[in-house]
């Protein structure tokens, strides 16, 4: 008699580590202590540009405890040169106010913090430039923008036929600098044992920290090893190493002893990464019948002096919707600012909240309902590539968006419904996102006792990655999932991508899927002969992604919002929020939900909320810490949904899945913008959306 172990993959396994998380025993980067452990307190730059003329550190040396100052004038010296963002403590050159120029190694975290303050640093300063203006005489086209998107696409004639169009918007949209702020600071530990280097660190990737690392000092990679089993949120800040690893590593190297070094949350502001500003000029050309003819969507961003990061902030529109005439360009200006980086969607986030306003404008200059204007404008293939779509079902998700949040009926005119104080109003917009795989290898072992180890250097950054893929080998290896234990977060493990781009589970899940299912062929070659120590497979994807059919491969979704905006104040309340999407097969309901969910309340947190203000005159972030930059809760959303439609896409992945990290935050802030013109018919084009632009 034979029997079936019921499919794990769709059901809603809890954590597979709740109860580590929730009782303490879940250890953090910060939480490690290696035995002589010392600790690191940065010395920040108090100019925005300039140079370091001298470090006065006689007074720092004499404090109790303290073990070493550290700078540009004794600082070990790395192998790589290339003087960007990681070239810490190797230049007396200042690039951004708040850089890394120094360190105090001392026994406490006490007497370091107190020791840093008595650095003293001498500068020739120099003039600064730290504002992003569309008429900026800096401003140049990169060569790609991220991650490697030609910077500009031309399709047709679009001046042409936007000069021919009956009916056209044109309009500048702008959002600000934002930090990804998630609950863990960064935090590193660094200890050197001979030639080799142990980090413990709060990292999406384990594997590539280990690469840079290794390069940066001229290492083998086999020496270097990153242990990071929990993270506690990213939000993309976590994706490449910042200054504060290397300065750890170098303040280890150079005391001889571990160095633990914790970014604080004011730190953060200036050292691990932020979300460009942009400034987008959208203009849409369509006939009488709401069909788009002319598609432009003009980005300007900035980056730092040392390194460039372009955003791809207008690329989402090369492939959203049906229009002969399309052009979109990227110009980049490099700043005496901090380098951005990855946040939460980059590229889609920012882009998808200009273009999706720009079409709720047209929708309302061709009268026509937003959902019927986005479905007559749906596109048969990718319109840049040509390529078919994997799957494409967003006309899916607005129709089941639209009966579910009783859309049908909506008075399109403007500023008319009250209730009570409040003005209420109805938004929608459309989110995308891609459906990436990258190279990644796993190991998969049958263990003498009848259970299962699997193998990948994966991280889990709060979504649930050790759960689903325990889901997912369970049913490759045809196991319980009791029976089946998931190793991550270590760079000794087999090589894996990093949790970014909403594909950790897509990548690992393969790999981990072809490991196991190479066990399985080997168990069956061993007719049940299992040696004592065990079997082991392993497997590698590389070639599998190299040679995969060419598709355009996205995710969609549908966002529907209600507000209420006190007539009087101004103040906006979302009362409802609609998340409908289509992600290919869903791993684990109940983390996909959470994903979801996050994802809108963090778009909420953009329309209302957030917003790095420059201080121009000393060319540092103003609100730096929670008190001043202000972040969305689950409180502030009480009415929030997130459900998603059966997606069968056999061109993705062996579990067929989509990523969904990320699309939950792109199309809620034009949602939410949507829905207060609505309201009130205040048009908001520049996030976030304060009482002072809607009183007036």
């Amino acid at each position: 008699m034979t029997t079936t172990t019921p499919s794990s993959v769709g059901s809603g396994l809890d954590r597979v580590e709740g109860l580590d998380k929730v009782t303490g025993r879940a250890r953090y980067a910060f939480e490690y202590s290696p035995r002589d452990l010392a600790y690191a307190v940065p010395v920040q730059a108090s100019v925005a540009r300039g140079e370091i003329r001298s470090v006065d550190v006689d007074a720092v040396l004499k404090r109790p405890g303290v073990i070493a100052a550290i700078w540009y004038g004794n600082a070990p010296r790395l192998a790589s040169g290339d003087g960007g963002e990681l070239a810490v403590l190797q230049s007396p050159r200042v690039a951004y106010r708040g850089q890394y120029i120094g360190a105090v190694v001392a026994e406490t975290l006490h007497d370091a913090r107190e020791a840093a303050g008595l650095v003293r640093v001498e500068y020739a300063a120099e003039r600064h430039d730290v504002e992003l203006r569309a008429d900026h005489p800096g401003l140049y086209r990169p060569e790609v923008v991220n991650p490697n998107f030609p910077a500009d696409v031309e399709q047709g004639d679009p001046d042409a036929a936007l000069a021919a169009a009956p009916i056209v918007v044109d309009a500048v949209y702008s959002t600000p600098a934002e930090h990804q702020n998630p609950m863990e600071p960064h935090a590193t530990i660094a200890a050197w044992d001979g030639d080799g280097l142990t980090l413990h660190d709060s990292t999406q990737g384990a594997s590539a920290v280990r690469d840079t690392v290794a390069a940066l000092f001229g290492m083998p990679p086999a020496n270097v090893r990153v242990i990071s089993p929990h993270v506690g949120g990213g939000f993309g800040s976590k994706g490449t190493p910042h200054p504060h690893l290397v300065l750890a590593a170098l303040a280890a190297k150079q005391v001889g002893r571990p160095v633990k070094l914790a970014v604080t949350r004011q730190q953060m502001f200036a050292v691990t990464g932020y979300r460009t500003p942009t400034i987008q000029r959208v203009r849409l050309g369509a006939d009488a019948g709401g069909r788009l003819t002319a598609i432009v969507h003009e980005a300007f961003e900035q980056s730092s002096t040392i390194k460039e990061f372009a955003e791809q902030t207008a690329v989402p529109t090369r492939m959203m919707y049906a229009a002969p005439a399309r052009r979109t360009t990227h110009r980049l200006v490099r700043l005496d600012v901090p380098t951005p980086s990855w946040m939460r969607a980059p590229g889609e986030t920012p882009g998808m909240f200009a273009l999706e306003s720009a079409m709720d404008e047209l929708a309302i200059a061709c009268g026509l309902d937003p959902v019927e204007l986005r479905i007559r404008n749906e596109p048969d293939t990718d319109p840049e590539t040509g390529l078919p779509f994997s799957s494409r079902n967003l006309v899916a998700c607005l129709r089941e968006g639209a009966r579910r949040f009783g859309w049908a009926g909506r008075d399109p005119a403007p500023g008319v419904r009250r209730r009570g104080r409040q003005l209420v109003g109805t938004g929608v917009a459309a989110s995308t996102y891609p459906a990436y795989r990258g190279s990644s290898q796993a190991s998969a072992r049958a263990e003498p006792d009848g259970r299962f180890t699997v193998r990948i250097a994966a991280a889990d950054i709060g979504t649930g990655a050790r759960t689903v893929l325990t889901q997912i080998a369970a049913d490759a290896l045809r196991a319980p999932v009791d029976r089946v234990r998931v190793e991550i977060g270590d760079s000794a493990l087999p090589t894996a991508a990093l949790a970014g781009g909403s594909m950790g589970t897509a990548s690992w899940g393969t790999a981990v899927v072809r490991a196991c299912e190479a066990l399985l062929k080997e168990l069956d070659r061993r007719d049940g002969d299992l040696p004592a120590d065990g079997v082991e497979a392993s497997a590698d994807t590389t070639e599998e992604i190299r040679g995969q059919q060419r598709f355009a491969r996205h995710a969609f979704g549908a966002q529907f919002a209600e507000v209420g905006v006190d007539a009087d104040t101004g103040e906006t309340r979302v009362l409802r929020l609609l998340g409908v999407f289509a992600a290919g097969r869903i791993v684990n309901p109940k983390t996909a939900r959470s994903q979801f969910i996050g994802g809108m309340t963090m778009g909420l947190s953009m329309a209302l909320l957030e917003e790095s203000v420059m201080d121009r005159e000393f060319g540092d972030y103003l609100n730096h810490d929670f008190a001043q930059y202000h972040i969305a809760a689950c409180a502030d959303v009480r009415d929030i949904e997130a459900l998603w439609v059966e997606e069968d896409d056999p061109h993705l992945n062996p579990m067929g899945s989509k990523g969904i990290g990320e699309i939950g935050i792109v199309g809620t802030a034009a949602a939410i913008a949507n829905a207060v013109h609505h309201a009130t018919g205040v048009r908001i084009r520049d996030l976030p959306i304060r009482l002072d632009k809607l009183v007036r």
